[in-house]
């Protein structure tokens, strides 16, 4: 080390005594000891009934299938794994049904995904979720 190094090294380690024991000096105190200002409390507007908070729903409502268009496919099943290897089974236009991959088209109508209950078409830059109908099966 040189001697410029020993010297700050000095000057380092008798700061580090100094400062505790200006500290813990009796006497000697750091906090002021005037009284702290009051604080004013913060203003509340109304506050709203917390029965409004159960009153609302908690989730939004499911879009209907009214905003799907006439022509749009009519989905009557899913079957199969989402997001895996499920199909969806349509009623066509014609009366007819047929399953339908993710990919393939009916009508005009591409099917982008799946969900639990429903099936989301394209067609140009048409996007519909068609629900699944709420058919009861033939005896």
């Amino acid at each position: 080390m040189t001697r410029q190094q020993l010297a700050l090294l000095g000057v380092a380690g008798g700061i580090g005594l100094i400062v505790p024991l200006v500290a813990l000096w009796p006497g000697a105190s750091m906090v002021a000891d005037t009284a702290p200002t009051p604080r004013r409390p913060v203003a509340v507007g109304q506050v709203p009934e917390v029965a409004a908070a159960y009153t609302r729903p908690l989730f939004a409502p499911a879009e209907s299938a009214a905003t799907a268009p006439a022509d749009a496919p009519a989905l009557l099943g899913i079957a199969g794994r989402l997001n895996r290897d499920a199909v969806a089974l349509v009623r066509l236009s014609d009366g007819g049904s047929r399953s339908l991959s993710v990919g393939e088209s009916v009508d005009g109508w591409r099917l982008e995904s799946l969900a639990i209950d429903a099936a989301f078409f394209t067609r140009g830059r048409e996007r519909v979720r068609v629900a699944m109908q709420d058919e009861s099966p033939p005896e």
